[in-house]
Protein backbone atom coordinates (compact mmCIF):
# COMPACT_ATOMS: atom_id res chain seq x y z
CA UNK A 1 0.00 0.00 0.00
CA UNK A 2 2.80 2.39 0.20
CA UNK A 3 4.43 1.83 -2.83
CA UNK A 4 7.23 -0.08 -1.95
CA UNK A 5 6.47 -3.63 -2.51
CA UNK A 6 7.71 -4.93 -5.82
CA UNK A 7 11.58 -3.67 -4.15
CA UNK A 8 10.75 -5.60 -0.64
CA UNK A 9 11.91 -9.11 0.25
CA UNK A 10 10.73 -11.36 2.91
CA UNK A 11 14.19 -12.23 4.17
CA UNK A 12 15.58 -14.81 6.89
CA UNK A 13 17.34 -13.77 9.82
CA UNK A 14 18.61 -14.66 13.08
CA UNK A 15 15.91 -15.52 15.96
CA UNK A 16 18.41 -13.75 18.25
CA UNK A 17 17.46 -15.16 21.96
CA UNK A 18 14.14 -16.15 20.97
CA UNK A 19 14.20 -18.55 18.08
CA UNK A 20 16.64 -19.50 15.75
CA UNK A 21 15.16 -17.61 12.86
CA UNK A 22 13.06 -14.52 12.24
CA UNK A 23 11.74 -12.85 9.29
CA UNK A 24 12.46 -9.29 8.14
CA UNK A 25 10.79 -7.20 5.25
CA UNK A 26 14.27 -5.55 3.58
CA UNK A 27 13.36 -2.87 0.95
CA UNK A 28 16.71 -2.64 -1.93
CA UNK A 29 18.21 0.83 -1.54
CA UNK A 30 21.46 2.66 -1.82
CA UNK A 31 20.93 3.79 1.37
CA UNK A 32 21.03 0.86 3.18
CA UNK A 33 22.93 -0.78 6.30
CA UNK A 34 22.03 -4.13 5.29
CA UNK A 35 23.34 -6.59 3.01
CA UNK A 36 21.11 -9.32 1.37
CA UNK A 37 20.94 -11.90 -1.20
CA UNK A 38 17.70 -12.83 -3.16
CA UNK A 39 16.55 -16.19 -4.45
CA UNK A 40 15.04 -14.49 -7.19
CA UNK A 41 13.02 -18.30 -8.43
CA UNK A 42 11.77 -18.08 -4.33
CA UNK A 43 11.03 -14.49 -4.15
CA UNK A 44 12.59 -14.64 -0.52
CA UNK A 45 16.08 -13.44 0.83
CA UNK A 46 18.73 -13.90 3.34
CA UNK A 47 20.67 -11.39 5.14
CA UNK A 48 24.30 -11.53 5.03
CA UNK A 49 24.66 -11.80 8.29
CA UNK A 50 23.07 -15.44 8.55
CA UNK A 51 24.64 -16.62 4.97
CA UNK A 52 25.76 -19.92 6.95
CA UNK A 53 25.21 -23.91 5.04
CA UNK A 54 22.90 -24.45 8.41
CA UNK A 55 20.56 -21.34 7.11
CA UNK A 56 21.02 -22.23 3.74
CA UNK A 57 20.03 -25.92 4.12
CA UNK A 58 17.46 -25.60 6.68
CA UNK A 59 15.69 -23.05 3.60
CA UNK A 60 16.64 -24.61 0.86
CA UNK A 61 18.79 -21.82 -0.80
CA UNK A 62 21.00 -21.90 -3.71
CA UNK A 63 24.62 -21.94 -1.80
CA UNK A 64 26.33 -20.49 -4.47
CA UNK A 65 26.42 -16.79 -3.62
CA UNK A 66 27.34 -15.88 -7.60
CA UNK A 67 23.76 -17.70 -8.78
CA UNK A 68 21.98 -14.81 -6.06
CA UNK A 69 21.35 -11.03 -6.52
CA UNK A 70 23.74 -9.20 -3.79
CA UNK A 71 21.52 -5.81 -2.72
CA UNK A 72 22.29 -3.04 0.09
CA UNK A 73 18.74 -2.73 1.36
CA UNK A 74 17.17 -1.49 4.48
CA UNK A 75 14.95 -3.38 6.90
CA UNK A 76 11.63 -1.41 7.53
CA UNK A 77 9.61 -4.50 9.19
CA UNK A 78 10.12 -7.92 11.05
CA UNK A 79 8.22 -10.96 12.88
CA UNK A 80 10.14 -12.61 15.39
CA UNK A 81 8.74 -15.93 17.41
CA UNK A 82 9.03 -15.52 20.96
CA UNK A 83 7.86 -18.70 21.91
CA UNK A 84 6.55 -19.18 25.67
CA UNK A 85 9.73 -16.80 26.76
CA UNK A 86 7.59 -14.39 28.63
CA UNK A 87 4.10 -16.28 28.71
CA UNK A 88 5.48 -18.78 30.79
CA UNK A 89 7.08 -16.28 33.82
CA UNK A 90 3.83 -14.47 32.92
CA UNK A 91 1.77 -17.14 33.47
CA UNK A 92 -0.07 -15.97 30.46
CA UNK A 93 -1.83 -19.32 29.52
CA UNK A 94 -4.56 -20.80 28.13
CA UNK A 95 -6.92 -23.95 27.87
CA UNK A 96 -6.72 -26.24 25.01
CA UNK A 97 -9.51 -28.42 23.47
CA UNK A 98 -9.41 -31.10 26.19
CA UNK A 99 -9.21 -28.60 29.29
CA UNK A 100 -5.25 -29.03 29.43
CA UNK A 101 -3.61 -25.24 30.72
CA UNK A 102 -0.58 -24.35 28.38
CA UNK A 103 0.91 -21.03 28.08
CA UNK A 104 0.13 -18.61 25.16
CA UNK A 105 2.85 -18.73 22.36
CA UNK A 106 3.37 -15.26 21.64
CA UNK A 107 5.04 -13.21 18.35
CA UNK A 108 6.24 -9.99 17.92
CA UNK A 109 5.14 -7.98 14.43
CA UNK A 110 7.23 -4.80 13.94
CA UNK A 111 7.15 -1.77 11.47
CA UNK A 112 9.02 1.39 12.05
CA UNK A 113 7.68 4.18 11.06
CA UNK A 114 9.87 6.78 10.76
CA UNK A 115 12.31 4.25 8.96
CA UNK A 116 9.66 3.16 6.78
CA UNK A 117 8.96 7.07 5.80
CA UNK A 118 12.35 7.12 5.02
CA UNK A 119 12.83 4.38 3.19
CA UNK A 120 9.49 5.42 0.72
CA UNK A 121 12.02 8.92 0.50
CA UNK A 122 14.64 7.22 -0.48
CA UNK A 123 13.29 4.85 -2.76
CA UNK A 124 10.87 7.63 -5.05
CA UNK A 125 13.36 10.93 -4.48
CA UNK A 126 14.18 12.38 -7.84
CA UNK A 127 16.73 15.05 -8.18
CA UNK A 128 14.21 17.71 -7.24
CA UNK A 129 12.91 16.13 -3.79
CA UNK A 130 10.40 13.88 -2.55
CA UNK A 131 7.92 12.21 -4.80
CA UNK A 132 5.12 10.34 -2.22
CA UNK A 133 2.85 8.12 -3.14
CA UNK A 134 -0.40 9.38 -2.31
CA UNK A 135 -0.86 6.67 -0.11
CA UNK A 136 0.91 8.38 2.29
CA UNK A 137 1.23 11.72 0.63
CA UNK A 138 0.48 14.20 3.80
CA UNK A 139 -1.59 15.71 2.04
CA UNK A 140 -2.92 15.13 -2.20
CA UNK A 141 -3.07 18.02 -3.66
CA UNK A 142 -0.63 21.60 -3.43
CA UNK A 143 -2.61 24.41 -4.39
CA UNK A 144 0.05 27.16 -5.60
CA UNK A 145 -1.43 30.64 -5.98
CA UNK A 146 0.16 32.72 -8.90
CA UNK A 147 -1.69 35.78 -8.85
CA UNK A 148 1.06 38.51 -8.48
CA UNK A 149 -1.28 41.22 -7.07
CA UNK A 150 -4.22 40.26 -9.20
CA UNK A 151 -6.91 40.63 -7.00
CA UNK A 152 -9.21 38.19 -9.00
CA UNK A 153 -6.92 35.57 -8.93
CA UNK A 154 -6.21 35.54 -5.34
CA UNK A 155 -10.21 35.62 -5.24
CA UNK A 156 -10.41 32.66 -7.07
CA UNK A 157 -7.09 30.82 -5.05
CA UNK A 158 -8.89 31.28 -2.03
CA UNK A 159 -11.80 30.49 -2.86
CA UNK A 160 -10.60 26.94 -4.03
CA UNK A 161 -8.68 26.41 -1.25
CA UNK A 162 -11.82 26.77 1.60
CA UNK A 163 -14.06 24.74 -1.16
CA UNK A 164 -11.33 21.70 -1.06
CA UNK A 165 -10.78 22.22 2.77
CA UNK A 166 -14.86 22.04 3.37
CA UNK A 167 -14.81 18.79 1.17
CA UNK A 168 -12.45 17.04 3.37
CA UNK A 169 -10.03 17.31 0.52
CA UNK A 170 -5.92 17.19 1.63
CA UNK A 171 -4.71 20.46 0.73
CA UNK A 172 -1.55 22.23 1.28
CA UNK A 173 -1.88 26.02 0.21
CA UNK A 174 0.51 27.91 -0.97
CA UNK A 175 -0.20 31.46 -0.99
CA UNK A 176 3.13 33.35 -0.25
CA UNK A 177 4.53 36.25 -1.91
CA UNK A 178 7.34 34.61 -3.78
CA UNK A 179 7.87 34.57 -7.26
CA UNK A 180 6.53 31.20 -9.32
CA UNK A 181 10.04 29.28 -9.86
CA UNK A 182 10.35 29.54 -6.37
CA UNK A 183 7.11 28.26 -5.60
CA UNK A 184 6.98 25.56 -7.95
CA UNK A 185 11.14 24.38 -6.60
CA UNK A 186 9.29 24.21 -3.26
CA UNK A 187 6.46 22.42 -4.62
CA UNK A 188 8.56 19.36 -6.30
CA UNK A 189 10.66 19.23 -2.71
CA UNK A 190 8.03 18.64 -1.18
CA UNK A 191 7.09 16.06 -3.27
CA UNK A 192 3.15 16.27 -2.82
CA UNK A 193 1.25 14.02 -5.89
CA UNK A 194 -0.35 16.97 -6.96
CA UNK A 195 -0.06 20.32 -7.94
CA UNK A 196 -2.45 22.77 -8.52
CA UNK A 197 -1.77 26.40 -10.41
CA UNK A 198 -4.35 28.82 -10.16
CA UNK A 199 -3.02 31.98 -12.39
CA UNK A 200 -4.44 34.78 -14.53
CA UNK A 201 -3.60 32.31 -17.85
CA UNK A 202 -6.09 29.63 -16.07
CA UNK A 203 -9.70 29.92 -15.56
CA UNK A 204 -11.57 27.71 -13.04
CA UNK A 205 -13.24 25.77 -15.89
CA UNK A 206 -9.12 25.15 -16.72
CA UNK A 207 -6.76 24.62 -13.96
CA UNK A 208 -3.43 23.50 -14.35
CA UNK A 209 -2.65 20.14 -12.46
CA UNK A 210 1.02 18.50 -12.30
CA UNK A 211 1.41 15.27 -11.37
CA UNK A 212 4.99 15.19 -9.00
CA UNK A 213 5.53 11.96 -10.13
CA UNK A 214 5.68 11.90 -13.89
CA UNK A 215 5.96 15.78 -14.83
CA UNK A 216 2.34 15.24 -16.55
CA UNK A 217 0.58 18.14 -16.89
CA UNK A 218 -3.31 17.68 -16.93
CA UNK A 219 -6.04 20.45 -17.11
CA UNK A 220 -8.97 19.93 -15.12
CA UNK A 221 -12.17 21.78 -13.94
CA UNK A 222 -12.00 23.61 -10.62
CA UNK A 223 -16.04 21.18 -10.46
CA UNK A 224 -13.90 18.14 -10.97
CA UNK A 225 -11.39 19.11 -8.57
CA UNK A 226 -14.04 19.33 -6.03
CA UNK A 227 -15.32 15.95 -6.86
Amino acid sequence: RVGIGPTTYLTVSSGGTFSKYSYEFQTISDAGEDIIYIDEEKGIAINSDDFNEETLADFDFESDKSKLREEKSIEVGDIYSLGTKFSGPLGLSFKDESGEEKPVIMGSYGIGMGRLMATVVEVFADDKGIVWPESVAPFTYHLVDLSSGDEEVKKRADALYEDMTARGIEVLYDDRDLRAGEKFADSDLIGIPYRIVVSAKNTDDALEVVRRGSGETLTMSRDELLG
